[in-house]
């Protein structure tokens, strides 16, 4: 039933867009009718994604320069006149960890330290200001989105896993506090993760060579689409500082219960009323 869900006339960037759960997600709120920016630092891989893309434009740029973030946002406007949703997806792996010749072992002693800083300063400190570029732009026109693609938590926990899992824990305080910081805006911020491994150049072969040992498949990029569809639209307004799980998504439930099921509670604990 998401699928009857209309984002005419609302404007997107997707981060790490070219390839993966960013273009599963980009295509996906083109076809619900959105005008999307798909942005990536990798331009080849970016104009070949929105080549039979309408509705779509692709602007080259790296999420840990400021100004290629500010540029972004205000290239998107030009081309489409105003921002509504912001979907942070862009970010670095294990793989990456796992490719370096500097990298002894996954365990953090063992890492290249040179990699880990490099995971560490894309996934936290290019959401933020891909994130801090777009919200001024949301809150004056009093209605917006922040969506943050983070990860499951065994998957932050699991061993040979860090940074990636240190960085995706401190994009979920990412999305708490700046959803507190946007109290009564308009605009929200909430986390969308896949629900499992999805089958994109994230999963190293340590990790794909784990779950085929246990019998688990990868999930398809695709278990993002209707969640990101719904909480770019007014249906998920006030809905905000939460967690969605796409592979929970049923999409034969009105959108509304989809999304009740598919909700998972915080990683974090709550934080007493008298500290918020």
């Amino acid at each position: 039933m998401t699928d009857s869900i209309r984002l005419d006339g609302k404007v997107a960037i997707v981060t790490g867009a070219a390839r993966g759960l960013g273009r599963a997600m980009a295509e996906g709120l083109v076809r619900a009718g959105a005008s999307v920016t798909f942005t990536d630092v990798d331009a080849a891989a970016l104009e070949r994604a929105v080549q039979a893309t309408e509705s779509a434009a692709a602007i080259a740029g790296d999420i840990t320069v400021q100004t290629d973030c500010e540029r972004i946002v205000a290239e998107t406007i030009k081309r489409f006149g105003r921002l509504d949703v912001l979907v942070n997806n862009a970010g670095k792996g294990p793989a990456l960890l796992e490719a370096s010749p500097r990298t002894r072992s996954l365990k953090f002693w063992g890492a290249d330290p040179d990699v880990w800083r490099e995971i560490i300063v894309t996934n936290v400190n290019g959401t933020f200001l891909m994130a801090r570029s777009a919200a001024p732009v949301m809150v004056d026109a009093g209605w917006g989105r922040i969506v943050n693609v983070t990860t499951s938590l065994p998957t932050m926990q699991r061993r040979h896993n860090s940074p990636y899992g240190v960085s995706k824990a401190a994009i979920e305080a990412e999305t708490l506090i700046w959803a507190k910081d946007l109290d009564g805006t308009g605009v929200t911020v909430n986390s969308l993760i896949p629900g499992g491994a999805a089958d994109t150049e994230f999963v190293h072969m340590a990790s794909r060579r784990e779950l085929a040992a246990i019998g688990r498949a990868l999930l398809p990029p695709s278990v993002m689409v209707a969640p990101i569809v719904w909480l770019a639209s007014p249906l998920s307004d006030g809905i905000t500082g939460a967690r969605f799980v796409g592979k929970l998504w049923d999409a034969n439930l009105p959108p509304g219960e989809a999304a009740a099921k598919a909700r998972e509670a915080s990683v974090l604990l709550p934080v007493p009323p008298e500290m918020r």
